[in-house]
């Protein structure tokens, strides 16, 4: 890029601030906060900040479940978009990937650009940027080329999507990223719905490890709201939501989740449908124990007591 280009992008950078557009446009108030907030400019050369390997090593400890859970699906999400010249990165909640795919013959254009394992794409380093925006908005969207804060970032094209984890807690960002000149909308709009796809199937892994041994259902979609995961333990208490599902049935985002009677949340229809599935979840345990009550209960995780209690309540005689 040439000093006239380098010279148009920060100028045109620093007229939409000036124009009042931020409350109108989420990558403008982006570059307001990048130019204002964080004090960057536009026109700087210095390469993204990276971490040390021991740093690097430390996060990825910290992240460690994330981790294991999410690599499966980066890898099925490369499958689909890495011949296309695209990498994905898995970044924590400070915007610092700690995994990633790529095509080797990428790999030295991408360390290059910075969209490396220890690189830190937040905000206040990098400006405007998939990752870091991402962050901040908490929201999927895509930083497409001259969109980017920094001029050097603008060859870029980035799709970022958040993920929550089991206590609807911003965990971290699935990023697919391409500095490939011909990617086109339609494409952008296929890997972004993939990007979001791959971040939803993560936040479920999550929520189910976390939630092992209770039951999960799933709720139904809502207007702007997708389904979501309901974890209900042995005394149909609600004792986890994702965020989705808290979105969709009212439950506060940032506080803890108490438990709460299944019925009060999903309605009497949807109690007599976890009463059927309860059902059959007792007499399937009784069926494999043979009618032993005690290696039921273990097999279910549940006391012995409870699942006597339950028995009664659902009508079922052992032999």
């Amino acid at each position: 890029m040439n000093g006239r280009q380098l010279t148009h992008h920060a100028a045109s950078v620093e007229a939409a601030i000036a124009s009042g557009q931020a409350a109108k446009s989420a990558v403008v108030a982006s570059w307001r906060r990048s130019s204002r907030l964080h004090r960057l400019d536009p026109a700087g050369t210095r390469p993204p900040h990276r971490l040390t390997d021991t740093e690097l090593l430390h996060i990825r400890a910290r992240v460690a479940p994330l981790l294991r859970l999410a690599q499966p699906v980066m890898d099925r999400l490369h499958q689909a978009v890495g011949a296309s010249g695209c990498c994905v990165l898995l970044a924590d909640r400070d915007g610092v990937p700690v995994d990633r795919r790529g095509v080797a013959g990428d790999d030295r254009t991408f360390e290059s650009w910075g969209l490396w394992t220890g690189a830190v794409w937040s905000e206040e380093h990098e400006g405007t940027n998939g990752i870091g925006t991402c962050l901040v908005e908490q929201r999927g969207l895509t930083i497409d080329r001259d969109q980017h804060f920094f001029t050097r970032n603008t060859l870029l094209s980035c799709t970022a999507v958040p993920i929550y984890d089991q206590d609807a807690r911003l965990a971290g960002v699935l990023d697919v990223s391409s500095c490939r000149a011909d990617r086109t909308d339609a494409f952008a709009g296929l890997i972004a719905l993939a990007a979001g796809e791959a971040a939803r199937r993560i936040e479920a892994e999550l929520f189910r490890a976390a939630f092992a041994r209770a039951r999960i259902v799933l709720t139904g979609s809502t207007e702007g709201h997708g389904g979501g995961l309901l974890a209900v333990d042995a005394d149909d208490l609600v004792i986890g939501a994702t965020r989705s599902a808290r979105a969709a049935l009212g439950i506060a985002l940032d506080r803890a989740m108490q438990p709460t009677p299944a019925g009060d949340l999903l309605g009497d229809s949807a109690q007599e449908h976890l009463g059927d599935v309860q059902r059959s979840a007792l007499q399937r345990a009784l069926s494999r124990s043979q009618g032993n009550v005690s290696a039921a209960a273990k097999a279910l995780g549940v006391s012995r007591a409870t699942l006597h209690r339950k028995l009664k309540r659902f009508d079922i005689t052992t032999h």
